[in-house]
């Protein structure tokens, strides 16, 4: 049983339909990632898994559960924290709220649950109570990985971490991600930063214009000609 099945899901934007008809999987203890060009609906597609769009057709099941249509608050109890592209952390609160936010429906275990965290985000641990909104970007995208870990989730989506950061700071994400798979997340990673996603992960899919356009392993991905020479800069 796959820990996440999307089946041909429809979705999009009041009266545009962006996906047509999208499939993905991903098994437990995976890193799938999803790559394309611009408008290839890869964005509408986490929100549409995490239930901030409406499903029009095709279904999502977690666990051999489904999910289909559930809202975001029901999908986080059950076990999927997403991390958008931006406005992933809350500016005004300090780094422990924005932590203590991420936890907003654990009973007890939250400060045992913050210092795991911390572990991995230890640059973090001095300016817990800084402001968020003083933040780097490469410091902000460490704060929302960190938050969307508070919950211990069974799965992450993570919407184009490296978005606008330097090469060492990507490389940083990148590393945290690898290390946050190997805790036992599976991670579902959204990215343009293709060749590096491709890289990390078991498994690809591509796609382009709201359809799926190609999958497999990100070895085979890597050395798709296809996948070269439109994705890659091959």
């Amino acid at each position: 049983m796959s820990l996440l099945e999307a089946s041909h899901v429809v979705s999009g934007y009041g009266e545009v339909e962006i996906l047509h008809g999208v499939s993905l999987r991903i098994e437990k203890g995976e890193i799938v990632s999803i790559i394309g060009p611009n408008g290839a609906g890869k964005s509408t597609f986490m929100k549409a898994i995490f239930g901030l769009l409406k499903i029009r057709g095709g279904t999502i099941s977690l666990n051999g559960d489904e999910i289909t249509g559930l809202p975001p608050q029901t999908i986080v109890r059950k076990g999927i924290s997403y991390v958008p592209q931006s406005e992933n952390v809350f500016p005004t609160l300090t780094l422990r709220e924005n932590l203590e936010m991420g936890a907003f429906t654990r009973t007890d275990g939250q400060r045992e649950r913050m210092d795991e965290v911390l572990q991995l985000f230890p640059d973090l641990t001095d300016r817990l109570g800084q402001s968020a909104s003083k933040l780097s970007g490469g410091q902000r995208q460490m704060l929302a990985l960190a938050r969307a870990l508070m919950l211990e989730p069974q799965l992450l989506l993570l919407d184009e971490p490296t978005a606008s950061l330097s090469p060492k700071l990507v490389a940083d994400i990148f590393a945290k991600i690898r290390i946050i798979n190997e805790s036992g997340v599976s991670i579902v990673l959204v990215e343009q930063n293709a060749k590096e996603a491709l890289a990390l992960c078991g498994r690809g899919y591509v796609l382009a214009n709201g359809y799926n356009r190609l999958d497999g392993s990100g070895q085979e991905l890597l050395n798709s000609e296809e996948v070269g020479k439109l994705y890659l800069g091959a």
